[in-house]
């Protein structure tokens, strides 16, 4: 049945569009590089643009406020619990850090942590209001009462501890163990460490006593204050690891133009 074709094409080699060419042009060419290199395409959304800005603004203030919290430290790596405490009178804590007290670093460091503090703030209030509103808490980090199941949280703990890959599906969301951080970062740590930021400041505290008498004084605030902190610092540490473990270029990206790399299946 082939043979009868052929010769008729042959027949038609003078013609402006031979009969051989038609089915070439019409079969789809398959080119491995290409598919290849097509396979990731930016189309899977992931963060909108508020939580993007929020999130780098957020990054730089915190940076800032780590440099020049240990700036603050270093002037005095002490911590004591009550109203008072100074040089020479008992401490509670004797952090393992020198007395940098030949380096005028406190008082830029206090000027360069407050500009910071109130910058993470605001930031912090147009992250939660816009959160509230356009309902990102409920849809993407609000965990399931199925996830919350014991089972559940400890797969989630064994491939953390096995330092296993997200797959492609796993990585479009946030597993039961991120949605739970995120919201105790969000919803507790971060209003603790500004609590007792603020009850630290002779100022405010004159007039709203109230914020520094809960905690038994502005000593006892300085210590949860580097706490609170140090939680916050060790909860950045795990979440640059997994950055990296789930795909560092990815998942960078995402959070700068706001669609993730998918995998789109050649055709």
């Amino acid at each position: 049945m082939f043979g009868g074709k052929s010769s008729r094409c042959s027949s038609q080699l003078s013609g402006a569009y031979p009969c051989a060419t038609v089915p070439a042009m019409a079969q789809p060419a398959y080119l491995p590089g290409l598919a290849i290199r097509d396979s990731d395409v930016l189309d899977s959304p992931r963060h909108s643009a508020v939580v993007r800005i929020t999130h780098w603004i957020t990054a730089l203030s915190f940076f800032a406020l780590l440099v020049s919290g240990i700036a603050i430290l270093l002037a005095h790596p002490r911590l004591y619990w009550g109203e008072t405490g100074a040089v020479g009178t008992p401490s509670l804590i004797d952090l393992p850090l020198p007395f940098v007290l030949d380096v005028p670093i406190r008082g830029p460091g206090r000027y360069l942590h407050f500009l910071s503090a109130w910058v993470c703030v605001l930031t912090g209030l147009v992250y939660v209001v816009s959160g509230a509103f356009t309902l990102h808490f409920r849809r993407n980090l609000l965990p399931a009462k199925t996830d919350l199941a014991w089972n559940s949280i400890w797969r989630v703990i064994s491939n953390h501890l096995h330092l296993k890959r997200p797959t492609e599906g796993e990585a479009l969301t946030y597993n039961v163990l991120q949605r739970l951080s995120y919201l105790a970062v969000v919803f507790v740590l971060f209003p603790l460490v500004i609590w007792t930021g603020l009850a630290m400041s002779p100022a405010i505290t004159s007039v709203f006593p109230a914020l520094v008498n809960v905690f038994g004084g502005q000593q006892s605030a300085r210590t949860l204050h580097f706490f609170i902190a140090s939680l916050l610092v060790l909860f950045l540490l795990v979440h640059i690891a997994m950055v990296c473990l789930a795909g560092f270029t990815n998942r960078v990206r995402a959070m700068i133009t706001g669609h993730s790399a998918a995998r789109k299946e050649p055709t």
